[in-house]
């Protein structure tokens, strides 16, 4: 029996055939090689022409987009190369010390006279500079310096840290 019995098999042929090149382009956007891109895209057609011999599809570009997409995702399961963690192998340190010791230096700073606390305040929202500091609350540079002085002394004595000691240290 010829594959070709009607106008409307002539047209559903010109339709695969532009089908074809439209999966091609997408397999190669979805990161697949020339080569494989070709073979996917005939798999795809092949697919979806077998299930067009079972049921209606509505929309067979839309599905076969999706069986594409599917394949694409089979192939990256199976090129995934996988390694069992082990215990000293975690990319990232814990944090948890680390945020109780801010939670620490936050009460701490609360706890501090209110003109210190203030300074230090800007000093958390992000402000290094006491220029700036001092802009903000509107006083004298030499203020702002000696109230961020006493404030780091305080907190150092809080925490344990010898004075000069780098806050660096404290993480």
């Amino acid at each position: 029996m010829s594959m070709l019995n009607t106008k409307n098999d002539l047209a559903v042929l010109i339709n695969l055939s532009a089908l074809l090149v439209k999966l091609r382009r997408r397999a190669q956007r979805l990161g697949v090689q020339p080569g494989d891109a070709e073979d996917m895209a005939q798999e795809t057609v092949l697919r979806l022409m077998q299930r067009m011999e079972r049921t209606t599809v509505e929309t067979p570009e839309h599905y076969a987009m999706i069986i594409l997409h599917n394949l694409a995702r089979a192939r990256w399961r199976t090129q995934l190369e996988t390694t069992e963690l082990e215990e000293d192998a975690a990319s990232i340190l814990p944090v948890g010390d680390s945020r109780l010791a801010i939670d620490d230096l936050r009460r701490a700073i609360a706890d501090l006279p209110e003109e210190q606390a203030q300074v230090m305040e800007q000093v958390l929202l992000g402000e290094h500079s006491p220029k700036e500091i001092a802009k903000k609350l509107g006083l004298r540079q030499g203020t702002v310096m000696s109230r961020l002085a006493r404030a780091r002394a305080k907190l150092r004595a809080h925490v344990g840290m010898e004075a000069g000691t780098p806050v660096a240290e404290l993480l």
